[in-house]
């Protein structure tokens, strides 16, 4: 499914609506730029399957190229314009990018890239003029004729980095005329219609505010996009555009929950009847507190940006399974030891997604694509998340393996202590990792960052350890509190560990 049915429709029908500047973009506008661009592409000399790569802010022309891809059989790679110069350039060279499409608003990065990448020649760029680019609009210029006969196009987005280069997520394309999966997630689990009106508050070129918000738009609904994330900016929005629907990670919960109840309470947010949220596991403490805000309507999944499998559980099942993350809602779960033997339930292990067909593969990376697939069934998909099922198949996250504590040869899930600390009453943010000891191997360690009017302090650092030691096993407390002024986290929120880690081990 496409929103070109309903550029005939409803073609006044707002498909976009910047948050911020008011800008709106009609399902019949929406129709007529991206064939224009479709076009344009298509005499440039792109063919089923090569890469459109976007390196942008929040924008109108987003959307535009994306469905300009989707109708040519291009697959299409989001680039986070926040990364250095050189991790740009590496991803447009890896990904094989035929035409970079680029936002002048996305900082000094797009002025590098024409310097490094000479020999990628098709650069465009809206917004202001950019040396190296052409404007955008020429793109726009090419208007028949048009783009027919395709197969659907698909993502290439590349994966956060966490363990070394990022890697490309190079998912399948669709047959002509088969059901999209996703779309199918979207309106038979989720229940999601063309009469919603769909707020996306986070950076589009990660994998989920991209895919829901054209999923949306797939539908006919109007998708309302915040050009970037604000607390009491969220409410508003909410309040000002009658929200329906909207999409969240647990950090954008924390930053609403820690604002004046005065300023969460002037803003109405009774139009709401669905709140999803994934991206990272949400700390209970923070799940009860917005239910208890917003009310039962909040429904999470789990899934990645590989589109291996998902898990979904409303509201009301979380309250008498609190803590999971859900039962399978694509795909069946195997929870497997490191040698790929199944578990029993309440066993942790590695997570599984068993599908028709392996759905992704790691673009140039072979090695990688066989490690996430397991031993002996080719058709089970991992990203290396640990968890655990219980005997009703709801699924419990444990962390990710790589993050594991080995102390004394036991083993620690950073994100089980995260989740007690998370609503501290002097803490705003707050990651665990191990650190190197020369008897245990590793030890519990908490890096935090206070409230304003909280000064560090040993006997501070020794209540927090305390205040674990309260809650959890005693060999789960820090044993150690650093104070920082920011903790490193992507723009969705998601803490970049590794980073972290790195900061507190050796070189070697």
């Amino acid at each position: 499914m496409s929103p070109e049915i309903f550029a005939d429709v409803a073609p006044d029908r707002p498909a976009l609506i910047m948050a911020g500047s008011g800008r709106r973009v009609t399902f019949g506008e929406l129709e007529d730029r991206s064939a224009r661009v479709a076009t344009a592409f298509h005499r440039l000399g792109l063919q089923t399957g090569d890469v459109v790569a976007l390196l942008t802010d929040n924008a109108p022309e987003v959307f535009e190229v994306y469905w300009a891809a989707m109708r040519s059989g291009l697959y299409i790679t989001l680039v986070n314009w926040q990364l250095a110069s050189s991790e740009v350039a590496y991803i447009l060279q890896d990904s094989g990018a035929k035409v970079l499409v680029a936002s002048s608003n996305a900082g000094s990065v797009v002025r590098d890239i024409a310097g490094l990448l000479p020999q990628l020649g098709n650069r465009y760029v809206f917004g202001d003029h950019v040396d190296g680019y052409l404007p955008y609009s020429q793109l726009l210029n090419a208007a028949t004729p048009r783009v027919t006969g395709r197969p659907p196009g698909a993502e290439m987005l590349y994966s956060s980095g966490t363990t070394g280069r990022p890697k490309g997520i190079k998912t399948a394309q669709l047959a002509a005329g088969a059901d999209d999966p996703f779309q199918m997630v979207v309106t038979h689990v989720f229940g999601l219609t063309g009469q919603d009106i769909y707020l996306s508050p986070a950076p589009i070129y990660h994998a989920a505010p991209l895919k829901w918000s054209c999923g949306m738009q797939a539908l006919g609904a109007t998708v309302v996009v915040m050009e970037r994330f604000d607390a009491e900016a969220t409410l508003a929005a909410i309040a000002n555009y009658a929200i329906t629907v909207t999409q969240m990670v647990p950090t954008m919960f924390v930053r609403m929950l820690q604002l004046p109840a005065s300023t969460r309470n002037a803003h109405d947010v009774s139009s709401l009847r669905m709140v999803i949220h994934a991206g990272a596991p949400c700390p209970p403490e923070v799940k009860e507190a917005m239910i208890a805000w917003w009310g039962p309507i909040l429904v999470e999944y789990y899934g990645a940006t590989e589109g291996h499998g998902s898990t979904v559980i409303t509201s009301s099942e979380w309250l008498e399974k609190r803590g999971s993350a859900g039962k399978a809602a694509v795909g069946v779960i195997h929870i497997c030891d490191d040698d790929g033997n199944t578990l029993s339930s309440g066993t942790h292990g590695t997570i599984y997604f068993e599908r028709d067909t392996a759905p992704f593969e790691y673009h140039n990376d072979p090695e990688k694509t066989a490690a996430a697939r397991h031993p002996d069934h080719e058709n089970w998909s991992t990203v290396g998340d640990i968890g655990y099922l219980d005997d009703d198949g709801y699924l419990y996250l444990t962390d990710r393996k790589s993050f594991m504590i080995i102390s004394g040869g036991v083993n620690i899930y950073p994100q089980e202590v995260e989740n007690v600390l998370a609503l501290h009453p002097c803490l705003v943010d707050v990651a665990v990792i191990g650190v190197p000891d020369a008897e245990m191997g590793e030890q519990v360690k908490a890096v935090v960052q206070l409230k304003n009017g909280f000064e560090p302090s040993d006997e501070l650092a020794q209540e927090i350890i305390g205040y674990v030691r309260d809650r959890l096993a005693h060999f789960k407390a820090p044993r150690s509190v650093d104070f920082v002024e920011q903790l490193p986290r992507t723009e969705t929120g998601k803490l970049r560990k590794r980073e972290l880690q790195q900061a507190y081990r050796p070189v070697p």
